[in-house]
C-alpha cells in the first residue's frame, strides 16, 4: 500500500502531524509500537478514563483525551501494535504485526517516535528490584500497578517528581526520594525570568518539589548511590557530607533525564548535532523538521527534548513541512503564521532552558567492576581496556567487545560506552561518534522477514 505519509509513532507529536495531514487532503498511515494511541506521555489514556488512576495521573495526562478523539475522527489508518525494523530509499517502511511482516511505501516520512530514559551505570543498577522511573509509570498507566515494599526513588528532572506526586495521591508508599541532581547555579538560575513565560509549568514544578519536602522523605545532596544484594536489591547505600548511608529497599525506581530516539536517523544516514549540555546527539532539522535526507522527517522528544505541548505544536508544523514537499497547493507559511506555531512553541519550551540547567547528566566516573552493555555483560573496565587498545572509536569497542551487539542495538548503552572512550582518549565526549547502526532497528526473525510479500521496487 502506498500513501502520501507514513507517520512512526501515535504520541502528542505523531498524532497532531496525522490529524493535520488527513485535513490538509493528503492520505496518511500511522504505525505505532503500543495497542492504543497516546504514545508515553498519554499512555493508555483511552481505557484509563473510567480508572481511578485517571485523576491522579494529572490534567495533563487527562488532555490526552481530546487528542485520541481528534486522531480517531481524522480517518487515519492506523497500524498498532507495529515494530518497524526497516526503512529503505523509497520510501519503504518495512514493519511486523502479530508475526507478520509487511512493506508500507510512502512519499514522505515522518519519525515521532519520541525519547528513551537516559542508561546511567551504576553499582547494583542490574539487580531485580531496580528499574527505571518510566517503567513504573508504563505499569501504572497500563494496568494501574503500583510498587509495594520499601520503595525508593533516585533521580533527577521532571518525571521522578511527578511519579512520587501520583504516586502518593494514589495511597502509595515511598520510603525515601533521593535527589541526584546538582544545587542550583547562578547560570541555572538566570533562566528562572525567562521560565515565568511558562507561569502554570513552573508552579506545576515547584508543587511537587514542595509535596516531596513535606512528606519528609527527601534526601539531597548525595553521590555514589548504590544497589546491593544476592540475586536482588535488598539495601541501598549513598554518600553525603563523608559519611555512607545505608537503607534496606525492595524497589529502587532511577531516573536521570530522557535522550531522543535516534537509532532510525542514525541508520537512514542523517546529521546529528550533539546537545553538549544534555549529552544528547539529535537530528539536524530545517524550520519544517526535515532532516539532511529528504522527505524524512522529525517531530516530537525524537528530535530534541521539550516536552508533550511542544511536541504536537512540531508535529503540526511538520505536517505543513510535509504538505509543502508533496506541492499539494496549500502556502505553509501562512499557514503556519494564522497558527501563531512558532509563539506557541517558544512559550512550550519557555521552562526548557532553565530544566536543562537545573538536570544535567551524572558526570561521575563508573567504576570497572559495573555492567554498561546489559545485553551481552560487558563491564566498564573491558570497556576502557578496549579503548587503550584501538582508535578512539565506539565502533573498534563494539568489534572488540560485543558491546552494542545484543537486542537492545546499544539504545542501553550507547551514550555511556561514547563517553568512555572520551574518558580514556582524554576527548570531549561530542567527538566521540555513536555506534554505527545497522538494520534490523528492532529485534525480527527470519520466519518474520519470510512472511514478507509484493514488495514493490
Amino acid at each position: 500500500m502506498t500513501y502520501d505519509v507514513v507517520i512512526i509513532g501515535a504520541g502528542p507529536a505523531g498524532m497532531a502531524a496525522a490529524v493535520k495531514l488527513a485535513a490538509l487532503g493528503t492520505s496518511v498511515c500511522v504505525i505505532d509500537e503500543q495497542p492504543a494511541p497516546g504514545g508515553q506521555i498519554w499512555r493508555g489514556v483511552e481505557r484509563n478514563a473510567t480508572s481511578p488512576v485517571f485523576k491522579a495521573l494529572g490534567e495533563d495526562y487527562q488532555k490526552g483525551t481530546s487528542a485520541t478523539e481528534a486522531f480517531h475522527a481524522a480517518g487515519i489508518d492506523y497500524l498498532p501494535s507495529a515494530q518497524v525494523w526497516q526503512i529503505e530509499d523509497g520510501w519503504k517502511v518495512f514493519l511486523t504485526i502479530d508475526g507478520k511482516s509487511r512493506c508500507v511505501l510512502a512519499k514522505a516520512v515522518l519519525l515521532a517516535n519520541g525519547a528513551q530514559e537516559r542508561p546511567v551505570p551504576f553499582a547494583g543498577w542490574t539487580l531485580p528490584g531496580v528499574m527505571t522511573v518510566g517503567a513504573a509509570q508504563i505499569l501504572l498507566k497500563s494496568g494501574g500497578m503500583l510498587p509495594e515494599g520499601n520503595v525508593w526513588i533516585a533521580g533527577a528532572g521532571p518525571l521522578p517528581l511527578l511519579y512520587s506526586t501520583q504516586l502518593l495521591e494514589l495511597g502509595g508508599r515511598v520510603a525515601g526520594y533521593i535527589d541526584t541532581s546538582k544545587k542550583p547555579t547562578v547560570k541555572a538560575l538566570s533562566h528562572l525570568p525567562a521560565a515565568w513565560r511558562d507561569f502554570p509549568g513552573l508552579m506545576k514544578g515547584l508543587r511537587w518539589i514542595w509535596k516531596l519536602r513535606r512528606s519528609g522523605k527527601l534526601v539531597r545532596d548525595i553521590c555514589n548511590l548504590q544497589a546491593n544484594g544476592e540475586g536482588k536489591l535488598a539495601q541501598i547505600s549513598w554518600e553525603s557530607k563523608g559519611q555512607i548511608h545505608k537503607r534496606d529497599a525492595g524497589v529502587l525506581l532511577v531516573h536521570e533525564g530522557v535522550v531522543p530516539r535516534i537509532h532510525e536517523t542514525l541508520a537512514l544516514g542523517c546529521d546529528h548535532i550533539w546537545n553538549d549540555q544534555q549529552k544528547y546527539f539529535a537530528p539536524r532539522t530545517d524550520q519544517w523538521g526535515e532532516t539532511t535526507r529528504k522527505g524524512i522527517f522529525i517531530a516530537g522528544d525524537a528530535g530534541g527534548i521539550g516536552g508533550w505541548k511542544a511536541a504536537t505544536i512540531s508535529g503540526e508544523i511538520a505536517a505543513l513541512g510535509i504538505a509543502r514537499s508533496l506541492n499539494i497547493g496549500i502556502d505553509a507559511d501562512k499557514l503556519r503564521r494564522d497558527a501563531s506555531l512558532d509563539d506557541r512553541r517558544k512559550k512550550a519550551l519557555a521552562l526548557r532552558p532553565l530544566l536543562d540547567a537545573l538536570y544535567a547528566p551524572p558526570q561521575q566516573p563508573i567504576a570497572d567492576d559495573v555492567v554498561v552493555c546489559r545485553c551481552e555483560e560487558v563491564t566498564a573496565g573491558r570497556i576502557r581496556e578496549a579503548a587503550r587498545a584501538s582508535a578512539p572509536d565506539v565502533g573498534a569497542v563494539k568489534a572488540a567487545t560485543r558491546c552494542g551487539m545484543g537486542p537492545c542495538q546499544g539504545r542501553q548503552c550507547g551514550y555511556s560506552v561514547q563517553a568512555l572512550v572520551a574518558e580514556v582518549n582524554d576527548l570531549p565526549v561530542g567527538d566521540v561518534r555513536f555506534f554505527n547502526i545497522r538494520p534490523p532497528l528492532k529485534p525480527v526473525t527470519l520466519g518474520e522477514i519470510a512472511t514478507l510479500q509484493d514488495v514493490e521496487a
